[in-house]
């Protein structure tokens, strides 16, 4: 029943006077610099909507949990105070795409009835806002209610579940999150798919919003559907497994075979998932969010000295097909004390052992194939200064992993690459964080594959280097020639890498331009030039970074290699040049004294000029890595030069699929 302001008297003789409700309220929040305004509406339900400026970015939309026992939270609510704060401080990242990044926000909190808030946070660069529950007895979450309503029918960049079937969403629940972007209006979105974050969405004069999470922690991954009409979208969560099966890739997968009727069983007295939305006005600005990072609870590493970044000699992508040697290559000995000796002489950090080195099928990593003499390995590695990492299924990991980051870390073994997660409900999120805490334990890296996106786990346990969730180079294995990696690949750093790192694992030296792309599963090449590759290892952020080549392919592209080994995976400081979504970017990043600069396009030639503004006064020296005279018949076509400069304007050419790549220094 609504309270009405005027008097009973007044009621009474004049009954038709319609009066607004005491119980309805509006609250703003806007962020540093003016521009995004965040309103948020108290009536029978709670709704938030944002502007920027004078343009709708999400309209009213409602906010509300469900609990056991029908309890709502966020219905009729009753406000019991608020609070505000306004904080602008420094944040330290220690492996990230700079080293330091202004944490600048102004905060407005509703406490309400019932022992719950919602906390909304406005930045320069978006919005976010999350539930807070504070209460004895655990909660039971039956589902909750996210809602993104839009003004009109916003084009959407969205990447479904990657699975065949999607007659209902239980089988998209479970998915590598690995997928190209379909890209359409919300109406033409197919309702029956689940699409995973981040997306991004155009919401008109030039401005966008991409939508993912953050600390996402105790809690299932929120995925998107179009279900709701035609200028909405709306959040599913999975439920939480109540059967599981052991299966899927070589029995290394714990498949759900029967789901409970709730999302989340969590303690009374915790702080929720945040549901972020990166606004930009440029679109280059995406590529330069910090928002995730920033809303992820602070490292709970003390000591990360040990962690240590870097490159990594890859075996799986190339198919150990190693040429001109006296040895039978692959999973043995000879062939990796190869991949040792030649990541020894470019400065290579790493080698990995994939799939394989492990007695298949059996999902145990004490059992090694009698081929690999693993300690022989690490000791010869370490005498050349490189160490070893391995690659794990999830249940040959999962399970015993104390025991197993134990073993491992006292042979000497630095870090693992963990696959075939393939889910995010409750019960897998945990496991990562379980995983990250128990490796840093022993002082240990991952590298998750078959993982959803980041969700600023690298920050709250920073010996979380990287993260796949990316439909990467390892799909030109199989996928046809009809699959358009080279448009992804100027798509993602706007809305992907929003999100966080990812492991693409490029550096491929067999390349082909687009009408000579097939897949070969032993032989893979990449979609675009030569030049390409090297830029994605200044483009895309990775600070442990794969070099998916062969050895032998390296030693004949010597230019090549010995940029991609020099080039850093960590930096101090990021600026994103230029770039348009689906269309091209270009990049630059420092380490120390040295910019290194990068710059993609899609199949389209391309001339930009980039303000190199940014280095400041004087004279500098470039080496240049540009596609050559004919890349756009032979993509390995390269030219490599030296220039000079001066004018801080530079203007650069790149072939159909190309790419850019230049040293910069004094």
């Amino acid at each position: 029943m609504k309270l009405l302001t005027t008097s009973w008297l007044i009621l009474a003789i004049v009954p038709f006077i319609s009066c607004p409700s005491l119980a309805q309220s509006t609250h703003a929040l806007t962020s540093p610099n003016g521009k995004i305004e965040v309103e948020i509406t108290l009536d029978d339900q709670i709704t938030f909507a944002v502007n920027h400026e004078s343009d709708q970015v999400i309209a009213p939309s409602p906010i509300s949990m469900e609990l056991a026992d029908d309890e709502k939270l966020g219905a009729t609510p009753k406000l019991r105070d608020k609070k505000t704060d306004e904080v602008d401080q420094t944040v330290e990242a220690p492996f990230y795409k700079r080293s330091q990044i202004r944490d600048r926000y102004n905060e407005l909190r509703l406490n309400f009835q019932g022992n719950y808030s919602l906390i909304f946070r406005a930045y320069d660069e978006g919005v976010a806002y999350r539930f807070v529950t504070d209460r004895r007895d655990s909660l039971t979450v039956m589902n909750e209610r996210v809602t993104f309503n839009f003004a009109q029918n916003a084009p959407v960049w969205a990447p479904y579940a990657n699975v065949d079937d999607h007659s209902n969403y239980e089988p998209q629940l479970e998915s590598s999150f690995e997928n190209i972007y379909a890209k359409a209006p919300i109406s033409q979105l197919d309702d029956q798919r689940l699409m995973i974050l981040p997306i991004l969405a155009d919401v008109g004069n030039g401005k966008k919003v991409c939508i993912t999470e953050s600390d996402l922690e105790d809690y299932p991954g929120m995925y998107l559907n179009a279900r709701g009409g035609e200028n909405s979208l709306n959040a599913v969560f999975a439920e939480y497994p109540k059967e599981e099966e052991q299966g899927g890739h070589n029995n290394l997968q714990m498949r759900v075979t029967e789901r409970e009727d709730y999302i989340a069983r969590v303690p009374g007295r915790r702080t929720f998932p945040w549901r972020v939305m990166v606004i930009s006005e440029e679109d280059k600005q995406l590529a330069d969010s910090d928002l995730v990072y920033l809303l992820a609870s602070p490292s709970r590493v003390e000591d990360i000295s040990w962690i240590k970044p870097g490159k990594v000699a890859w075996d799986w992508w190339n198919a150990w097909n190693l040429y001109d040697v006296d040895f039978e290559a692959g999973i043995n000995n000879e062939t990796y004390k190869y991949y040792i000796d030649f990541a020894a002489e470019q400065g290579i950090e790493y080698v990995i052992l994939d799939e394989g080195w492990a007695v298949n099928g059996e999902a145990d990593l004490m059992q090694v194939i009698p081929e690999i003499d693993l300690q022989e390995l690490v000791i010869y590695g370490k005498e050349k200064g490189v160490d070893i990492v391995l690659w794990a299924g999830y249940q040959a990991f999962e399970p015993d992993m104390e025991n197993v980051c134990r073993h491992f870390s006292e042979m000497g073994v630095k870090g693992f690459k963990v696959d075939f997660i393939d889910r995010d409900d409750q019960e897998a999120v945990n496991f990562f964080y379980q995983a990250a805490k128990i490796a840093a334990k022993y002082q240990m890296f991952l590298d998750f594959h078959g993982a959803y996106k980041p969700t600023g786990l690298n920050r709250t346990y920073p010996n979380v280097l990287n993260i796949e969730g990316v439909h990467g180079l390892e799909q030109m294995k199989w996928r046809s020639p009809e699959t358009d990696q080279v448009t992804y690949d100027v798509e993602i750093p706007f809305i992907r890498m929003v999100a966080g790192p990812l492991d693409y694992t490029q550096g491929a030296m067999r390349n082909a331009i687009r009408e000579n792309y097939r897949p070969v599963f032993t032989e893979p090449m990449s979609q675009g030039t030569r030049c390409r590759q090297l830029a994605q290892y200044i483009i895309f952020e990775s600070p442990f970074n794969m070099l998916c080549d062969d050895p032998s392919a390296y030693q004949e592209e010597t230019e090549c290699t010995e940029f991609i080994a020099a080039v850093p995976t960590v930096w101090d400081e990021t600026q994103v040049l230029d770039g348009k979504v689906g269309e091209y970017v270009a990049i630059a990043r420092r380490k120390g004294d040295d910019w290194y600069v990068g710059a993609l396009t899609n199949w389209d030639a391309r001339e930009i000029t980039l303000d190199l503004s940014f280095l400041g006064e004087g004279n500098y020296q470039a080496e240049v890595f540009q596609d050559g005279m004919n890349a756009d018949k032979v993509a390995k076509d390269y030219e490599k030069n030296s220039i000079e400069i001066s004018d801080k304007m530079l203007t650069i050419k790149l072939a159909p699929g190309g790419g850019y790549v230049a040293r910069i220094y004094r």
